[in-house]
């Protein structure tokens, strides 16, 4: 076959997909998202026609003409759909980008008139498919849709943004990303797509049951299989105990994993690993794999493991192994407060109810993944797909009883992450298994392990009860928690307590109470999830609120600008008050009037006939900086030729943070964004950095590389001065060296004069380090209007609006996408998502095609507004803002349909089944 217009040479394999077989002869821009053609990464147009390569037999490709993402460039020119992607923001992560491009690039113009039925095959987890959608417009017919050539694309373009910026360069600007053009054709790597040579594949052998003992492993067979390289088991690998979530503090998680148990606590769980010359072998070799169980009592139910005679599934772990109470299943729990009975009893109106939250799996396209190999230093090397590559580095460290600098961690871009990335599933055992085998070997889960064998969000049941006075003032706040962690512990502590955090500390209320408890099941595990807990909590109490403002007839924005904290006013969880967090700045008034200003505009789809109609709304709050510290280190080197190099360990997955710290370089320095060079994610790369999640890529990474700046350019300063004999006040940074009003010296003249500690070699240079202990607070406030079908439970989006509180933007259209990105996610676990459990402990539906990630056309316009704030502790006046808008979503919906259908909604998500049962 010819692949982007060369021939390539070699006959597929038996059953063999073209994505493989286009991997194999070096296409690593064809992506694997699901291999069960329901994801689109894979996409590549076969003699023109797009087709899906992961279930595309690669003979059939044979004699014809395969044209991937790269190919769809002519030169150093872009396809039209791709120049379009660039320019209107069309990617976060990108993973999915070069097959929506190959997909976008073979439709007609008349297919705009439907274009999200043209588009249904390819899932973007991070955009909200807004600008997505506004670059294929652009790209095939020149317009966004304003041309009134299909409705759908004039509803968008009632709130199109600009593109890209020409030129634009510092903070406050739209720049866009540096890699642009390289993720549009699929060139730049990725985790896996720059493989060693001499690579081992490795496959997993998971327990049939929710809970056994491991009485024997019998691997004769699968060893007898030729090219088995290895079969590991609990026999073969370290005997220590850790968490699988990565934290700054190791000790914010229960040591209660190991990387092959003998005792499995889920379906799915690791029972050996096989290491082979390729993944056919690897994968029929585990299926050879012979393993005697003794089968344990299942627990399912979180309610029933706490209670009194349930099996015991951690009976080892203790409190020195923080584990609250294993005797029963109590992983962590906090009573405090004061009795909420008596305020209850004497206020005018009160109200109390459950919800429930499901599991959700992340859905980032690329899988986790990870490499491993021993570099020619010694060092054992593994790149991987990671939030959170230095904790990963000292956690493998310290299982393999390693000096820490004797490995190394490092990710390329990242497809992909909310939160699931910040664990250690794959690095551990590909560690042990190069070691073991002596040669490169890989793990990439597949979609299934995904959903089997990572973690899921943490499904809630939350119960609260609330009193307010005649006027609408909260009397007393109840919260009542228990939070289901599956069969470890990885970020039960973390979720719960940060769930309850600001979802509480929010509003101003005399009284207040939380019992909250996280529990062990014997189910796939919890874990990390984009808001850490609070979306769950908040879709409670947001809703309780709303029942409140019901009774009292009380407009729902005017209640909670009656009781939302204000800056003097302690931040008190219930017993409790939040000290490490400040008003760094306050923007939820300004949140609060533009969301409901925006809301009293036309509906952006028009509502069905017949339809019930109603309007709901809710706020959120969120620390900007996770508790009790977070680190970060960045250093900047300045050439003789006036490029700039940056070196900062968070990594970049669809965060934007990359893009930002070139801004911020930008700013501070005075030079182009193009002569910045940012390398990231990299143990090497720069001395340590937490890692990126809690939305820290700005606020203290970014915090990192603008005190280098600083630094950097006042020693700058100082040496031009010198060199031009005037005073540094009366000099400034060119992007050629320094000047004066008079003179100008070249940046080769201003670094000889550098003192000797702002030096490398023959580039200027400067660092800083952070540990970011206070935090302030940002805002978000989502509100919807839909209409809603009682006949059939349908729930019809008429217009979505969104105020942020994100400080001072320093690039808007990243920052906007972000929000988007989290609505449409929020949406998706309010309205679709749910990973089904099944009576025997399994995960039911583990493909996509089963679990409903929002297409383009389940995704409406999102209308977003930013406060006016700056704040005192993030660079440049800038606060986080990428878990936060997922927060308010569910709670904005769920008080939409009651207020549509006087039936308020307990459980997520409100699909039509669920809304039928109710209306009916």
């Amino acid at each position: 076959m010819r692949v982007d217009g060369r021939d390539v040479a070699g006959s597929p394999g038996a059953g063999q997909c073209l994505r493989t077989f286009l991997r194999e002869a070096g296409a690593t821009e064809v992506k694997k998202g699901c291999d069960s053609g329901d994801c689109g990464a894979c996409s590549v147009l076969v003699d023109g026609s797009p087709v899906h390569s992961c279930i595309t037999p690669a003979q059939r490709a044979v004699g014809r003409e395969v044209t991937t993402a790269a190919g769809l460039a002519d030169g150093e020119g872009l396809h039209p759909v791709q120049e379009a992607l660039v320019d209107h923001f069309g990617f976060q992560c990108g993973f999915c980008t070069p097959g929506m491009a190959v997909t976008a690039s073979a439709l007609t113009p008349e297919q705009l008139a439907d274009l999200p039925r043209a588009m249904r095959g390819n899932l973007c987890r991070c955009t909200g498919y807004r600008p997505v959608e506004q670059a294929i417009r652009h790209g095939i017919c020149g317009s966004d849709g304003g041309c009134g050539g299909c409705v759908r694309g004039l509803a968008r373009a009632a709130d199109a943004s600009p593109a890209a910026e020409a030129g634009a360069e510092g903070v406050g600007s739209s720049a866009s990303p540096a890699p642009a053009r390289r993720v549009v054709q699929g060139r730049e790597p990725f985790t896996l797509d720059e493989p060693p040579t001499d690579l081992a594949y490795l496959a997993v052998v998971g327990s049939p049951h929710p809970h056994a003992r491991v009485l024997g492993v019998d691997a004769t067979a699968a060893l007898a299989l030729d090219g088995v390289l290895a079969v590991l088991t609990h026999e073969d690998v370290p005997d220590a105990l850790f968490s699988t979530a990565r934290h700054e503090h190791r000790e914010d998680d229960p040591d209660d994993t190991r990387v092959i148990d003998s005792v499995m606590r889920f379906v799915g769980q690791r029972v050996a690993v096989v290491v082979a010359e390729n993944q056919r072998i690897a994968d029929r070799a585990a299926a050879l794999v012979a393993v005697e169980y003794e089968v344990l009592p299942a627990v399912l139910d979180p309610e029933l493991a706490r209670s009194p005679g349930a099996t015991v599934i951690h009976p080892d772990r203790t409190v020195e192994d923080r584990v609250a109470d294993a005797s029963r299943n109590v992983v962590a729990a906090t009573h405090e407060g004061g009795d909420v009975d008596e305020a209850l009893a004497a206020s005018a109106v009160t109200t109390s109810g459950t919800w429930r939250t499901a599991r959700v799996t992340h859905a980032q396209l690329e899988t986790h993944a990870s490499m491993a190999w021993v570099a020619e230093d010694g060092r054992l090397t593994v790149r991987t797909s990671s939030q959170v590559p230095f904790l990963v580095r000292d956690e493998l460290a310290r299982i393999l009883g390693r000096p820490r600098d004797s490995v190394r961690v490092l990710t390329a871009r990242v497809g992909g992450g909310f939160g699931g990335k910040q664990e250690m599933f794959t690095e551990d055992v590909t560690a042990l298994a190069t070691l073991a085998v002596g040669r490169p070997v890989v793990y990439e889960m597949t979609r299934e392990e995904e959903f089997v064998r990572t973690s899921v969000r943490h499904p809630f049941r939350v119960s609260v009860r609330a009193g307010a006075d005649a006027d609408g003032r909260l009397t007393a706040l109840g919260v009542d928690v228990l939070s289901d962690t599956g069969a470890y512990g990885n970020h039960a502590i973390g979720v719960m307590f940060h769930g309850c955090s600001e979802s509480m500390a929010v509003y101003r209320a005399p009284v207040k109470r939380l019992d909250a408890e996280a529990v062990y099941t014997t189910t796939v595990p919890s874990g990390a999830f984009r808001g850490y807990g609070l979306g769950q909590v908040i879709f409670a109490i947001e809703s309780a609120l709303d029942d409140l403002a019901l009774q009292l007839d009380m407009d729902p924005f005017e209640m909670r600008r009656l009781n939302a904290v204000r800056p003097g006013d302690p931040l008190v969880v219930a017993g409790h008050t939040e000290d490490d967090l400040i008003f760094g700045s306050y923007g939820l008034d300004q949140c609060l009037d533009l969301a409901q200003d925006a809301l009293a505009g036309p509906d952006d789809v028009p509502a069905p006939a017949g339809w019930a109609v109603g309007e709901g709304m809710a706020t959120s709050m969120i620390a900007t900086v996770p508790p009790r510290g977070h680190q970060a280190s960045a250093s900047v080197a300045l050439h003789p030729d006036g490029s700039v190099s940056v070196g900062v360990g968070t990594a970049e997955f669809g965060n934007g943070s990359v893009t930002v710290h070139a801004q911020i370089v930008a700013t501070v320095l005075g030079v182009a964004r193009s002569r910045v060079t940012v390398a990231h994610g990299d143990t090497d790369a720069t001395s340590y950095d937490t890692g990126a999640f809690g939305s820290t890529g700005i606020t203290v990474a970014g915090k990192a590389v603008h005190a280098a700046c600083e630094t950097l350019r006042d020693a700058l300063l100082a040496a031009g001065a010198r060199a031009l004999g005037v005073d540094a006040s009366g000099c400034a940074l060119t992007p050629e060296g320094v000047a004066s009003t008079k003179d100008a010296a070249p940046w080769a003249t201003v670094i000889d004069l550098l003192d000797p500690a702002h030096r490398r070699g023959d580039a200027a240079w400067a660092d800083s380090g952070l540990d970011q202990r206070v935090r302030s607070v940002a805002f978000n406030v989502q509100a919807f209007r839909v209409a809603v079908r009682a006949e059939t439970g349908e729930v019809r989006i008429l217009r979505s609006v969104h105020a942020a509180d994100a400080g001072v933007v320093m690039n808007p259209e990243q920052c906007r996408g972000q929000i988007e990105g989290g609505v449409a996610q929020g949406i998706g676990s309010s309205l679709y998502e749910e990973v089904l459990i099944g009576e025997s402990g399994e995960v039911l539906n583990p493909a996509f095609r089963q679990y409903r990630v929002p297409q383009m056309a389940d995704v409406p316009l999102t209308h977003v507004m930013f406060a006016d704030t700056s704040d005192e502790l993030g660079p440049l006046g800038a606060k986080s803002m990428s878990e936060s808008p997922y927060n308010p979503v569910a709670p904005a919906l769920a008080n939409a349909i009651r207020r549509a259908t006087g039936v308020r909604p307990h459980e997520l998500p409100m699909s039509r089944d669920r809304v039928w049962r109710l209306l009916a």
